[in-house]
């Protein structure tokens, strides 16, 4: 995945946090929340219905947002 579009990806939740590449799973995982958002045929798929639960900071904290 290209290092620039990486600079400029966010979760699309409210708290617009970074998100980590994972290049093994091809992934990117919220920073915040820690929902895991797919990359599928090299496209990012960043929509909150289609996430992984999330094991962040915000859900340990009483609940995803």
């Amino acid at each position: 995945m290209d290092p620039t579009i990486l600079d400029i990806l966010a979760c699309p939740d409210t708290h617009h946090a970074p998100l980590d590449y994972d290049a093994t799973e091809q992934t990117l995982t919220c920073t915040q929340c820690g929902r895991v958002f797919e990359i599928r045929d090299g496209i990012p798929v960043l929509l909150l219905d289609e996430a992984r639960p999330g094991t962040g900071p915000a859900v340990q904290e009483g609940g995803q947002r």
